[in-house]
């Protein structure tokens, strides 16, 4: 009679190389999975942005400004709640900006960037709403595949495990970053056992919280910010449960990690304002058509005819302007912009000019005729007054120049 053995059959194993060497320059698994986690990120939230009428290519004048930023951000937030690293005994707080050695909170970087494509798009002229809703599936995209980049780092894992999955972690080399350390035989040396594969949980968690996001947004027309909130709290109730696997250093507050306390607020921030905030998805026109090219006088021999071919390039418009749903679909098929709403200074306009006409000295550039037909108007004459041409008038006062009269609920 044999025992089974005590070590799983079946386990996932860690790479031993997180950076290359490229000549000088040294290529790490870490960035490369960041770049790539932003390029689907923006892909995703370009085409949604096109759907919602945002002219081609506007995802990437966003992405100039928020990437910068989030990465500032997140590095700001690792900084602050982990200060011992830089600022306590032993520390080197010139290591606070030495980006590549690791460390990056997502919670900074969600802010960071959220400033940064706030600037982007007041530029644009696209409000900020839009553009998070459009982004609301490609961010936890983004964060499935940063999360690769834990695994290439041996970092991140939860506690011992006998599971299938479990988790093979090397040990890393201090004087060498990003290599594992070896034995006398060359081999890379492992942990002992297996563990919790956290970067793993939670990459998954993040591919469903998009799926979620995607479909809710699709059933629900979820507008105003809101399919962002669902993106919130969708993963801040995985990264709550999934933290608390975790084994790495991190500072706790009443015995508990802080970044489970984090994930607990912005959830309940992100709830009520999904909660709190109604309306439909926005759509966006542009103000002001961008002016078609002209083609130049003079001879045909002189006509510039590959510009023609080429097609003409698209051109960014002033602005946008929101719209409903429908007023966006009868755009997209007629080309016609929808009617804008009549500004309030419109009626304070027609307002001033009602009052204008009881002051003397408008009544007395009208003449003769105009002033007793207001007398008329006033009731003077209530028996046998004429009251046609006040009827005009006050037809005159709800027609614009062209003789059409004005809608105020176009």
């Amino acid at each position: 009679m044999t025992l089974a053995p005590m070590t799983p059959l079946a386990a996932m194993p860690s790479p031993s190389t997180a950076v290359w060497q490229l000549g000088p320059f040294p290529i790490r698994a870490y960035a490369l999975c960041i770049i790539a986690g932003i390029a689907v990120a923006c892909v995703v939230t370009e085409y949604r942005l096109r759907r919602r009428g945002v002219a081609p290519g506007a995802v990437l004048d966003i992405a100039v400004w928020a990437v910068p930023a989030g990465i500032v951000g997140a590095r700001i937030y690792h900084v602050i709640t982990s200060p011992e690293k830089y600022f306590g005994a032993g520390g080197e707080p010139i290591k606070a900006l030495y980006i590549w050695e690791g460390g990056l909170g997502i919670w900074g970087a969600v802010a960071g960037g959220a400033v940064g494509a706030w600037l982007a798009a007041r530029q644009l002229g696209i409000p900020l709403t839009v553009v998070a809703d459009a982004l609301a599936p490609g961010m936890p995209l983004a964060q499935a595949i940063g999360r690769l980049g834990n695994w290439f780092n041996n970092e991140l894992y939860g506690g011992r495990t006998t599971l299938p999955w479990g988790l093979e972690v090397h040990v890393m080399d201090p004087d060498n970053p990003g290599h594992a350390l070896r034995d006398d035989a060359g081999n890379p040396v492992l942990q002992p056992g297996l563990y919790h594969p956290t970067f793993l949980y939670e990459l998954l968690w993040n591919v469903g919280v998009a799926a979620l996001v995607l479909i809710l947004d699709r059933r629900l027309r979820l507008g105003r910010g809101r399919a962002f909130a669902l993106y919130v709290m969708g993963y801040t109730v995985g990264r709550f449960w999934i933290e608390l696997m975790r084994t790495d250093e991190a500072n706790h507050i009443l015995g508990v990690r802080l970044n489970v306390w984090t994930a607990a607020l912005v959830f309940l921030g992100a709830l009520i304002y999904f909660v709190r905030v109604r309306g439909p998805r926005e759509y966006l026109v542009p103000v002001g058509e961008p002016a078609a090219p002209v083609a130049p006088a003079g001879d045909v021999s002189q006509v510039d005819l590959s510009a023609g071919e080429a097609g003409a390039r698209p051109v960014a418009p002033e602005g946008y302007r929101v719209v409903t749903e429908d007023q966006f679909r009868a755009y997209r098929e007629t080309g016609a912009l929808p009617p804008t709403e009549p500004a309030a200074t419109d009626d304070a306009d027609r307002a001033v000019t009602d009052d204008d006409a009881d002051r003397p000295d408008r009544a007395a550039t009208d003449g003769p005729d105009d002033a007793s037909a207001d007398r008329a108007g006033a009731g003077d004459d209530p028996a046998g007054a004429d009251h046609t041409d006040g009827a005009d008038r006050a037809d005159a006062g709800r027609a614009d120049a062209g003789g059409r009269p004005t809608d105020r609920d176009s």
